[in-house]
C-alpha cells in the first residue's frame, strides 16, 4: 500500500502547501528511477510470497495492489523514454528556426545504460575536476568554482558551460547538481565550470547574481588557460540556479550588479535553465502558482525588504520582466508535475521570450517529471542532457565564423 501510494503521488502530486515539499520528496525517486524501484518492489513481493503472505485473502489483495503499482512504474519508464521525442520536437519547433547541429550524435556518450542502472552520477577516471579556483580573490569558499574537463584529452579552445546550482538561494553547492549533463558535455569535448555563490540568509540580494556575474567575467578572462574558448560561453542551472542563469543571460553588463567590475564582459551565448523561478512577484497580491509562503520567504531571507515597499526590486530580479530583443538563445525545460515551481511559471516566461526575443527559443514540458529531474543519472535526464548538447551545439554552429 505504501509503494502504491508513492506511485500515485508521482501521477497526482499534492500541489497545496505545506505538502508540496513532501509530495516532491516522496515522488522524486519513483518518478525518476521507476525501473530500479520496480526491481526492488518485485523482489520485496517475492520475499513476502515466499514467507507465506498468500495464505489469506489480505495477501492476495496486497498482491493485486502491488501488481497495479508495477504497471504504474512501467508507464513511468515509458514516459521517461518518451522524453527523447519531446526534446527532439522542442528543438525542431523552436521559434526562430530549428536549433540542431547535424554533426552531433543523438545517442548518449557518457550517460550509457550501465551508468543509468545505478543512477548516482559518480565521477570516473576519464573526468578531471580542478577544485576551488578562487574567482573573486577573497578566499571565500562561496566565491570558488570547479573546472571540469576531460582527463585523457587536453581540450583546446573547447566550448564552455557554466553551471549554477539551485537550493532556494539558501542551500546547495557546486558539487551536487547538473553532473550528468556536464559529464555528457565533457565526454563530447566541452569544458564545464560549476560555481558557488553567496547564500542567504547571510547574503542579501543581489549578492547572489553579483557573484554569478563575477564568475562569468572570470571565465571570460581565464578559461583559455584551462583549454576553454572564451568566445563561446553558455550558462545553465536548476531551480534557483535556473533563475540565476536566466537572469545572468538576460542582463549582460548590468552596472548595478557588477560593482567593481563594471567594464567586464558578462554576456553569455546561450542559456539552458531547468525548472527555474522566473517571476518572484507572482503571489504578492493574490492567488498564484506558488504556495503562500514563497514571497514571505523571499522577503525575510533573501531580499530582507517587503515587496509592497520595493516591488521594483523584485521585478528587476525576475527574468520574466528582463526579457529584451537581444536575449540569447534559450532552451527552457520544466517538469509538468513540478510541485515546487509550478509549470505555469515556465509557460509564462517562455511566452514572454517568444514574444520579445529575436533569438531561438525552445521549450519542453516533461510529463510526470517533478523538480530536480536532472540530478540523478536517469532515463529522462539522459535524454534532456543529450537535448541540451544538441541545442548548445546548434547555437554554436549558428554563430561560428
Amino acid at each position: 500500500m505504501v509503494g502504491a501510494a508513492f506511485v500515485v503521488n508521482v501521477y497526482f502530486p499534492i500541489r497545496r502547501e505545506p505538502l508540496t515539499v513532501v509530495s516532491f520528496a516522496l515522488g522524486w525517486i519513483p518518478g525518476e528511477l521507476p525501473v530500479q524501484v520496480l526491481v526492488v518492489a518485485v523482489a520485496e513481493t517475492a520475499l513476502f510470497v515466499w514467507s507465506g503472505a498468500l495464505r489469506g485473502v489480505a495477501g492476495w489483495v496486497a498482491l493485486a495492489v502491488s501488481v497495479a503499482s508495477w504497471l504504474g512504474l512501467v508507464r513511468l519508464a515509458v514516459e521517461a523514454h518518451r522524453s527523447k521525442d519531446l526534446v527532439d520536437a522542442a528543438l525542431a519547433e523552436a521559434t526562430g528556426g530549428p536549433v540542431l547541429s547535424d554533426g552531433v550524435d543523438a545517442r548518449p556518450v557518457w550517460n550509457r545504460w550501465w551508468r543509468l542502472s545505478y543512477a548516482v552520477p559518480l565521477r570516473l577516471w576519464g573526468i578531471r575536476r580542478i577544485r576551488n579556483v578562487d574567482y573573486w580573490g577573497d578566499h571565500n569558499y562561496r566565491h570558488k568554482l570547479d573546472i571540469i574537463r576531460s582527463r585523457s584529452v587536453v581540450p583546446e579552445r573547447a566550448p564552455v558551460l557554466i553551471y549554477v546550482h539551485g537550493g532556494g538561494w539558501m542551500i546547495g553547492d557546486k558539487r551536487q547538481q547538473g553532473i550528468p549533463m556536464m559529464h555528457e558535455l565533457i565526454a563530447r569535448g566541452w569544458v564545464c565550470v560549476a560555481i558557488n555563490y553567496r547564500l542567504s540568509p547571510r547574503a542579501t540580494w543581489p549578492a547572489h547574481v553579483v557573484d554569478c556575474k563575477r564568475a562569468v567575467a572570470w571565465v571570460r578572462e581565464h578559461i583559455a588557460e584551462y583549454g576553454g574558448d572564451p568566445e563561446f560561453i553558455a550558462i545553465s542551472g536548476g531551480s534557483a540556479g535556473g533563475h540565476l542563469s536566466a537572469l545572468v543571460a538576460l542582463t549582460p553588463d548590468e552596472p548595478e550588479w557588477q560593482p567593481g567590475f563594471e567594464d567586464a564582459d558578462t554576456s553569455v551565448d546561450a542559456c539552458v535553465p531547468f525548472y527555474g523561478v522566473y517571476d518572484l512577484t507572482r503571489d504578492a497580491s493574490g492567488p498564484g502558482p506558488f504556495g503562500p509562503d514563497m514571497v514571505t520567504m523571499l522577503e525575510k531571507m533573501v531580499f530582507k525588504v517587503k515587496i509592497a515597499d520595493y516591488r521594483d526590486l523584485f521585478e528587476a530580479a525576475s527574468p520574466t520582466y528582463r526579457v529584451t530583443p537581444s536575449a540569447p538563445p534559450m532552451f527552457v525545460l520544466h517538469g509538468a508535475n513540478d510541485t515546487l515551481v509550478p509549470v505555469t511559471v515556465a509557460r509564462e516566461f517562455v511566452a514572454r521570450l517568444r514574444e520579445v526575443s529575436q533569438a531561438p527559443v525552445a521549450y519542453v514540458e516533461l510529463p510526470c517529471a517533478q523538480h530536480a529531474f536532472d540530478v540523478l543519472a536517469s532515463i529522462r535526464c539522459s535524454h534532456t542532457s543529450v537535448g541540451a548538447v544538441r541545442f548548445l551545439e546548434g547555437v554554436r554552429s549558428r554563430i561560428a565564423p
